[in-house]
């Protein structure tokens, strides 16, 4: 989790996106596998998150469109903060098994950002598909990275300015 903190706090430091990182490691040893942070502005891409990120840089590094293959390492997605919707949607399809959050969702809802539709019960549809959730891990010092995103005078990029 240090290092997905770390990674929102570079980001917010170099402009270079938003105040979210995530990374892909391998459960067994702790190995890095791939690092994400959010790059939505500056790429002008919406799907840009730093989930989507590391997942996509797992993928290539390992060279398969699924984390969870036969005879690759197994794989969990560490992020600073709950995934949106978008990106709750896309880890079932990873292969990733495990999720690692920090900050909750109502932290990244209450600077401003629109996390989308989300199921109240996400955890559990993800723990029915054999991906173990853990959740407030550095809770604090994760929420404490999106609030001094605000500080700072971050850009809250909503679609439509929020108005959905």
């Amino acid at each position: 989790m240090q290092l997905a903190i770390a990674l929102a706090e570079q980001n917010i430091a170099h402009g270079t996106g938003g105040p979210f990182g995530a990374a892909v490691f391998h459960m067994e040893t702790g190995q890095l596998i791939a690092p994400g942070v959010n790059l939505v502005v500056p790429h002008n891409c919406a799907i840009l998150h730093a989930e989507m990120v590391a997942i996509t840089m797992a993928q290539q590094v390992l060279g398969s469109y699924d984390l969870g293959a036969e005879g690759l390492p197994a794989c969990e997605l560490v992020t600073s903060t709950e995934p949106c919707a978008m990106c709750f949607g896309a880890v079932p399809w990873s292969g990733v098994r495990r999720l690692v959050c920090g900050a909750r969702d109502e932290d990244a809802r209450a600077i401003g950002f629109d996390e989308g539709p989300k199921l109240l019960d996400w955890p559990d549809h993800l723990t029915l598909r054999g991906i173990e959730v853990v959740r407030d891990v550095c809770r604090h010092e994760a929420a404490a990275v999106l609030h001094n995103y605000i500080a700072t005078a971050g850009h809250i990029y909503n679609a439509r300015q929020g108005e959905l």
